[in-house]
């Protein structure tokens, strides 16, 4: 296949000859040295050549420090190979390949006590290395250039402990790696079985997205499986998803290629907690209570904490203020999450509740029951917001209505 990419306006000719010329010294260390690749780097950044070069060069020391060269070869621990949920399986119709993520049964918390943060993005890096790879393998096989790949997102099972606050922001580590290193290769990122959760996960990740990725992101409805027969043959498409495929021995969840993952089991863990900053720290006279509120203006907004205590255990609950104003009474409140005690001097706690209501929500410390000892506990609090326009969506999204899609989100 030539190299060469038509349909440039002369401007952009103009640039890619001279952004060509700009990086001379490091084209040898690029995987590939086509306009086709040149040009994802230049399109990424509006053809603006500074950016576009410095996105390029950090790209050269990632591979760098990632030992690109050898990734094919490396293994992930085992933990890894074992529950990090998802895999590659089958091509869309135009021979693009296909990477699933399996959200609802990633253990999350036990895959982050178990390996490093540094394993995960290796291993993220290499999965994109073999998509870059089959990208190519295809290109040769069809003889049409094919340079991105199709994501299909199953959120089936999203629920709470996904938002526990170390898991977001690894994920979020994960989405920038591939954002900064892989521009332009996302075709489609499909959305399915999306809870009503999902408007608050997103809204968690959305800034690590291009404003090209978020436009390529569609929700898809009840008729899912219809909608990805659209784009994927059956054949290529497993039972599990709506298609025809299944693994040699008859698994319709064609688990030869796909991982679901599961809890990860204690003997892999490293440690016990994550390192964690916590904002605020108080200490709670014997005796007393300590109460945090925080407005809560519409239902479907998420209550997320982490605390600590030093040297003994304190109790902890959230409630809801039966009336605005004057500080109440635990008993004159509703109870939102049970009060009880927590060990949180040995192992930091950390919890979320979906709000149902709006209204004023009290995060009460409780060392009522400690008639000798003072507490000091550190805590942070958060109030997760859904996305607006993913909200939305939601509430019209039924079986009439194929698909979302979130380009003005």
């Amino acid at each position: 296949m030539s190299g060469h990419v038509g349909d440039l306006s002369p401007k952009q000719e103009e640039a890619l000859a001279k952004f060509r010329e700009n990086i001379q010294d490091i084209l040898p260390l690029l995987p590939a040295q086509d306009d086709y690749y040149i040009l994802k780097w230049l399109r990424a950044r509006c053809f603006d050549l500074q950016k576009s070069e410095a996105m390029l060069r950090k790209h050269v020391e990632y591979r760098k420090r990632m030992d690109a060269e050898h990734i094919l070869e490396w293994q992930a621990p085992e933990v890894v190979q074992k529950y990090m949920t998802g895999g590659r399986c089958g091509y869309d119709r135009e021979g693009c390949p296909i990477w699933y993520e399996i959200i609802g049964p990633l253990d999350a918390k036990g895959i982050l006590f178990s390996v490093s943060k540094q394993d995960l993005l290796k291993k993220k890096f290499q999965d994109c290395e073999i998509l870059r790879g089959l990208c190519d393998a295809q290109t040769e096989k069809l003889g049409k250039k094919i340079e991105s790949v199709i994501m299909v997102y199953d959120f089936e099972g999203l629920s709470l402990k996904h938002l526990w606050k170390p898991a977001v922001e690894a994920y979020s580590e994960l989405l920038s790696m591939f954002e900064e290193n892989y521009p332009e290769c996302l075709k489609h990122a499909f959305i399915i079985k999306a809870p009503k959760l999902f408007p608050v996960a997103y809204n968690l990740v959305k800034r690590f997205l291009s404003e090209d990725t978020r436009k390529k992101i569609v929700i898809l409805g009840a008729n899912w499986k219809e909608a990805l027969l659209n784009h994927i043959d059956a054949k290529e498409l497993p039972v599990e998803y709506g298609g025809t495929l299944t693994d040699p021995d008859g698994d319709p969840k064609c688990k030869s290629k796909l991982n679901y993952g599961g809890e990860v089991p204690k003997k892999y863990y490293m440690r016990d907690q994550l390192k964690t900053q916590y904002e605020h720290s108080v200490v709670v006279s014997r005796g007393s209570s300590h109460q945090v509120e925080y407005e809560i203006l519409f239902p479907g907004c998420v209550l997320r904490w982490q605390f600590m205590s030093d040297s003994a255990d304190i109790g902890f609950g959230v409630f809801l203020k039966t009336k605005v104003g004057a500080r109440q009474h635990a008993g004159d409140m509703s109870e939102i999450f049970a009060n009880q005690r927590y060990n949180a001097h040995m192992v930091p706690e950390d919890g979320s509740l979906t709000c149902a209501d709006a209204g004023i929500y009290v995060l009460r410390f409780d060392n009522t029951y400690s008639y000798l000892h003072a507490k000091k506990i550190s805590y942070t609090v958060e109030v997760l917001l859904p996305d607006k326009k993913a909200e939305a969506g939601f509430k019209q999204l039924d079986n009439q209505l194929e698909v979302l899609t979130l380009n003005d989100a």
